[in-house]
């Protein structure tokens, strides 16, 4: 009876998938226990987000995708309207308006959005799926642009960029074709110097500081500076789990967030970074797969840009980690502390889940 529970409980998660996230996670609490200084509290901390994002995943895992596209506009429309509040009564911290207090709640719209946006395009394509055209697109591109615009000026470029990812994949998917995309990038390339003028200033350091992270070593390059000594010092076989000196002596700034991957490549090495990037390899491998054997246009264009979301998360923070990208304050996907990155990032593989499990099966 227990086991007939277990198996019609779990018939709708990817055993495949759950277990290629699990041990990310599980790698994630071990190199937090050392990057936080040994604190079980931290670990503990962690353990219960993934309790919650976990049981999370496993609810949305069990919907119909279909039925989760119902709540596209409502979602969209909520994290607008969410959004739009933080701009005009949102709570300042840091020099930054990105919280929004709601009576006991303290939220972040900009992470609603993450799959709102997402989810809204699919809809929108899957209504107009056999007759979609220029116009379609050019209107998927204004429901994108709202939202990164809010977000943008809170000012969060990182997530900004990271939305505009997750919107722009959706467009990918569903053919925008490559005179388009090459266009857009021309486009991109020539208002280069007009986006640059409207930088903050410490936005505009960060992208100098990338070029040449000397020029400031105790100031906005010290973090990209100390993550790049602990990368190189960890060698071929890195210096071994708690012993990392970077993190132990206190050099690495946001050890147990943003710059978490540095810690683990100092302690596990080349090695330990090589098997780190293959399983997030085979996470989106599989996110792909999901994508390609949806049977119905919605799910493909969800399934693709959350699978490709992952990616653009994962090479954003380890590209920053490594000095190839600059300093934009996004968390290594399910490594980093954190609950409110994995719960949005777990809901998604949810999302993936319903997607493979409620396929429809095309008779021959």
């Amino acid at each position: 009876m227990i086991n007939r529970w277990l198996r019609l409980a779990f018939s709708h998660i990817d055993t495949f998938l759950l277990t290629s996230i699990s041990l990310l996670m599980l790698i994630g609490l071990f190199i937090l226990f050392s990057a936080s200084g040994q604190k079980s509290a931290n670990v503990i901390s962690q353990a219960s987000n993934i309790a919650v994002a976990l049981t999370i995943m496993w609810a949305v895992a069990s919907v119909n995708p279909q039925r989760l596209l119902q709540f596209a506009v409502p979602l969209y429309v909520v994290g607008v309207v969410l959004l739009v509040g933080v701009a005009l009564f949102g709570h300042i911290s840091h020099g930054a308006r990105r919280w929004l207090d709601i009576g006991p709640m303290h939220i972040q719209p900009s992470e609603i959005m993450r799959t709102a946006l997402p989810l809204m395009l699919a809809w929108y394509f899957e209504r107009r799926e056999g007759d979609i055209r220029l116009k379609d697109f050019i209107i998927a591109a204004l429901l994108l642009a709202v939202p990164a615009a809010l977000i943008a000026k809170q000012p969060d470029l990182g997530t900004a960029l990271l939305v505009t990812a997750s919107g722009f994949y959706v467009l990918f998917f569903a053919g925008l074709s490559w005179r388009i995309m090459g266009g857009l990038a021309v486009a991109f390339a020539a208002s280069l110097p007009v986006i640059w003028s409207h930088l903050h200033d410490y936005q505009r350091q960060r992208v100098l500081t990338l070029i040449d992270p000397m020029q400031d070593p105790l100031g906005t390059g010290y973090h990209t500076i100390q993550a790049t000594i602990a990368i190189g010092s960890g060698g071929v076989v890195g210096k071994g789990w708690l012993h990392g000196t970077q993190t132990h002596l206190d050099f690495l700034p946001e050890a147990t967030t943003d710059f978490i991957f540095a810690v683990f490549g100092e302690e596990f090495g080349l090695i330990g970074n090589i098997l780190l990037l293959t399983l997030f390899l085979i996470i989106i491998i599989r996110g792909l797969v999901i994508a390609s054997n949806a049977t119905s246009l919605g799910g493909r264009l969800l399934a693709g840009s959350i699978t490709m979301t992952f990616f653009t998360y994962a090479f954003v923070n380890m590209g920053m980690v490594s000095g190839i990208l600059p300093v934009v304050g996004v968390p290594l996907p399910m490594v980093s502390y954190g609950g409110t990155s994995l719960v949005s990032l777990l809901l998604g593989f949810g999302i993936l889940m319903s997607i493979q499990t409620h396929r429809k099966l095309v008779k021959t």
